[in-house]
């Protein structure tokens, strides 16, 4: 397989997911604005949206839309306990999490990464900060993941989304358990290969 990814974009969530469950997979960057891989390949002909992620499988499919990727991976490998069996009410819960994360959190930072000024900004980082509050009080209750006790898929994107604070200038620090919830993801050892391999981490 291969993960078109750009570093520290949502792929990293995929990223993560990837070496949770210990696959062998390729990398390579895409410059999304130009709309070309590492390798000099027309981008749109691998994804015609031309965002990341995109993941190309063993067999020549392509798949695209990060949420979907997370899902197909974990289904795979249900062993994995990185999502709950299709149709039961935790299964439910956790596309609840996803559709949150990808329709309201990641959509809010949209206007920002798009050069969003004045009031348009200040708007945008009040929306920002109203998702990330939404997770505090999932979190209230001493659970370490989304889903209670199992580290999910939903968690390496939850993670990745909020990574993003910090490159808008938004600290966490009025969010504790978003806070402490970054802390505990960073750690973990398919979360640090990720990052290293993005060049988002020293390697230790």
């Amino acid at each position: 397989m291969k993960l078109y990814y750009k570093p520290g974009a949502c792929s990293l969530a995929t990223h993560i997911v990837l070496n949770e469950l210990g696959l062998s997979f390729d990398i390579e960057s895409v410059d999304t604005s130009a709309k070309t891989t590492a390798g000099g390949r027309d981008f749109l002909e691998i994804n015609p949206d031309g965002y990341v992620p995109a993941l190309a499988l063993d067999n020549g499919n392509v798949l695209t839309e990060g949420a979907a990727i997370l899902q197909y991976l974990a289904d795979q490998h249900p062993a994995s306990g990185l999502a709950p069996a299709p149709g039961s009410w935790e299964r439910t819960q956790l596309h609840r999490h996803l559709n949150f994360i990808s329709a309201e959190l990641h959509k809010s930072f949209s206007p920002l990464f798009q050069g969003a000024e004045g009031a348009a900004r200040e708007a945008a980082i009040d929306k920002v900060r109203k998702r990330i509050a939404h997770f505090e009080p999932i979190f209230a209750d001493g659970r370490p993941y989304l889903m209670g006790d199992t580290f999910s898929v939903a968690d390496a994107y939850l993670f990745t989304v909020l990574n993003w604070a910090g490159f808008i200038g938004l600290s966490l620090d009025e969010f504790p358990q978003a806070t402490a919830f970054v802390a505990r993801i960073a750690e973990r050892q398919a979360t640090r290969r990720a990052l290293e391999a993005e060049g988002l981490r020293k390697a230790a």
